[in-house]
């Protein structure tokens, strides 16, 4: 009697079980074919992520081992290097790569499809011719002054070559963004690239090439050339069969007109978060360069939290605004700051715990930048409380007073970094950034309240009634 009583226990609980998995995978299914903006949002925020940390996982190997293949002095030259290149690969496109996400829609609920092709086919054109004009002003620039060191000529110049098919893939990525295609958005250059580059360094590694920053630059924009034209064909195809054809209109004064302001408001984000390793070159030799990267890639995880969930909302916004739908832009910028505040708390916390070891995998010497991961971590949970709020000022038409508020927290950063790295070092620049970015999240905070009226924070008010 006994044994039947557990049997039939144990079958009910079995049955339960099986009950509750049918109801997930029923919701699990529904959720994944509704088309509801919320919906398509959470979808498109939750492949960011995902692609993000399968980035964020190659990347941080990629970097562990071409630290300890490199060593501290060439590696600190290639992140030095990397850095200029990540700064003016996006700034060339003069904003036209994220404001994409503000022209795309507005062409697309306007019914205006000959400015949607228009824009679709010469903003890649543009932006490509943007960025070999500042190639060719880095390669100048290099080869006559006598300020850059010897060791940094051929790094720069390497750069320079990158320039142009970086700037492409900033205008793709934002096109890709603003039709939902997050995977052809995101895949080739956060996935693809570093898988190449890991592969070619092992290479090299394996049958005793050259490990310098030299062939580091060099597989760097020969990956990121071979990406970038596979994603040209594929978005090619996909815009084909989204877009009729038919007519282009080019309104290059009205994209620029809109762009720039983006363009400052990129410049000033840009510089803010790396402003730090540019400072740094000018003060401290490339192995104390490179102590302080690893430290600041450890934090990368956090980093592409935000990333991931803006990528996601921002076209989102500018819809909502287009079409004056003021309750669910509310609800959804609610959402958008809970989607990144509490993974970036989350994860922040995991990463103090685990930080020491993780340096230690960068090779001898690198264990020293841990104290930098817990100052750094203070101002990136402070962006996180007011999750995608420049995004929001962005699609908004609230261009200019984002680049008021960075322009604020960059000369805070500057002036910090100026006053604090001579004197501290690497931790001095820890804690200028992370003093400008808490400057820069408080402003944005009282920017949106007051001109959208919007509470950009983690806590919600409570609502009377």
């Amino acid at each position: 009697m006994a044994l039947s009583e557990i049997d039939h226990g144990r079958g009910a609980r079995a049955s339960r079980l099986a009950a509750l998995a049918g109801r997930l995978a029923s919701r699990l299914a529904a959720w994944r074919h509704d088309d509801s903006d919320r919906s398509v949002a959470q979808r498109s925020a939750g492949s960011a992520f995902l692609i993000r940390v399968a980035s964020a996982g190659i990347v941080f190997v990629t970097q562990i081992l071409l630290a300890r293949w490199m060593g501290r002095f060439e590696f600190g030259i290639y992140v030095s290097v990397w850095a200029w290149a990540s700064v003016l690969g996006p700034l060339a496109a003069l904003g036209i790569a994220h404001a994409a996400q503000r022209f795309i829609p507005e062409y697309r609920l306007g019914g205006d499809l000959d400015g949607l092709r228009g824009f679709l086919s010469g903003s890649r054109w543009l932006c490509f011719g943007l960025g070999a004009g500042a190639g060719a002003l880095v390669a100048a620039a290099v080869l006559v002054s006598d300020l850059v060191p010897p060791a940094f000529v051929v790094p720069f110049l390497v750069c320079a070559a990158i320039l142009p098919v970086f700037t492409l893939s900033m205008m793709q990525d934002g096109i890709a963004r603003s039709f939902d295609w997050v995977n052809l958005a995101l895949v080739p250059l956060f996935v693809v690239q570093p898988v190449m580059i890991l592969a070619v360094m092992g290479g090299l590694k394996l049958f005793d090439g050259p490990m310098d920053a030299v062939a580091a630059l060099v597989t760097a924009g020969v990956a990121m050339w071979l990406v970038t034209l596979a994603q040209t064909l594929l978005l090619g195809r996909r815009l084909a069969g989204a877009v009729p054809p038919g007519r282009r209109r080019h309104d290059l004064r009205h994209w620029l007109a809109v762009s720039l302001p983006v363009f400052v408001v990129d410049g000033f984000f840009l510089l803010l978060f790396y402003v730090d390793i540019l400072v740094l070159q000018l003060y401290v030799d490339p192995r104390e360069v490179a102590i302080y990267y690893a430290a600041s890639k450890t934090l990368s995880l956090v980093h592409f939290i935000s990333f991931a969930v803006g990528a996601a909302v921002a076209h989102r916004f500018s819809a909502y605004h287009v079409t004056g739908e003021r309750e669910k832009l509310e609800g959804f910028i609610a959402d958008a700051v809970r989607w990144t505040f509490w993974p970036t708390l989350a994860f922040g916390l995991l990463l103090i715990v685990l930080g020491k070891p993780i340096l230690m995998l960068f090779g001898p010497g690198f264990e020293a930048g841990y104290p930098l991961i817990a100052i750094i971590m203070i101002g990136l949970i402070a962006r996180g409380a007011v999750g995608p709020a420049e995004r929001l000022l962005n699609m908004t038409g609230q261009q200019r007073l984002c680049a008021v508020v960075y322009a604020v927290a960059l000369a805070t950063n500057l002036t910090l970094c100026v006053v604090l790295i001579p004197r501290q070092g690497i931790f001095g620049a820890a804690w200028a950034t992370a003093g400008a970015v808490v400057v820069e999240s408080l402003l944005l905070f009282l920017v949106v309240k007051r001109r959208l009226g919007l509470h950009a924070f983690v806590w919600q008010p409570r609502r009377r009634g």
